[in-house]
Parts: C-alpha cells; sequence; structure tokens
C-alpha cells in the first residue's frame, strides 16, 4: 500500500459508483525508488515489467480508473525505456486501449519521467 496504510484502505476512498460521482479515476503508480530500503520498482520495470502492467490492469479495473500514471525517477532510463516497450506491447495485443482485455472498459498506460529530484 505505501505511506504507511494498506492497499485496501486506499482503495476505498475511491468513488463507489460512477453515476453519483462522474468524475474520472486513475491509479498512480511511484517508482521513484527514493525512501530508503526501497528497492524493487527498478528490477521489476528492467525484469518483469509485464508485471506492472497486469498488476496496474487489475487495480485500475477494480478501481474504476480510466488510466494509469507511472512515475519513473529520471535516472532509471533504461527501465523507463523496457516499461514503455511492454506497454506498447499490451496495446499491440488489446490488454491496453479502448477496450482493455476485452472488459468494454478503457484503460490506458502513461510512463512519465522524473527530472532526477524527488519532487518534480
Amino acid at each position: 500500500g505505501g505511506a504507511g496504510f494498506p492497499t485496501g484502505l486506499k482503495w476505498s476512498f475511491m468513488p463507489k459508483d460512477k453515476v453519483t460521482d462522474p468524475r474520472p479515476s486513475f491509479l498512480v503508480i511511484n517508482a521513484d525508488e527514493s525512501e530508503p530500503g526501497t528497492c524493487k520498482d527498478r528490477e521489476i520495470m528492467r525484469s518483469e515489467p509485464h508485471k506492472l502492467i497486469e498488476g496496474s490492469l487489475i487495480s485500475g479495473l477494480a478501481m474504476r480508473a480510466r488510466a494509469c500514471y507511472i512515475y519513473v525517477r529520471g535516472e532509471f532510463y533504461l527501465e523507463a525505456m523496457e516499461m514503455e516497450k511492454a506497454i506498447d506491447e499490451a496495446y499491440k495485443h488489446g490488454f491496453l486501449g479502448k477496450d482493455a482485455c476485452g472488459t468494454g472498459q478503457p484503460f490506458d498506460i502513461y510512463v512519465h519521467r522524473g527530472a532526477g529530484a524527488y519532487i518534480c
């Protein structure tokens, strides 16, 4: 979950009904790894980017999000390139886009590169 409390609790803050609350929802992933002891994001993006895409799809669709934004630390150039390559493959196979995984729901993933500082 990050920030010291469980993922489920965070998800409980999301709008439950798109009819009564039509605002768009988004999933944001912080892949900066700037906190002490965090050493997982880089390896996942470098070696298994499709796992991050799959997790984003499951999480995003469960939360009724229409898109996911992945913030990648500026120094993680190769990792960002691997993510973008994997995202392109996911679009090509129909896992992302206007009808993500055949669900009838749109879901897009965007990579945003930082400028080398924690807050950019």
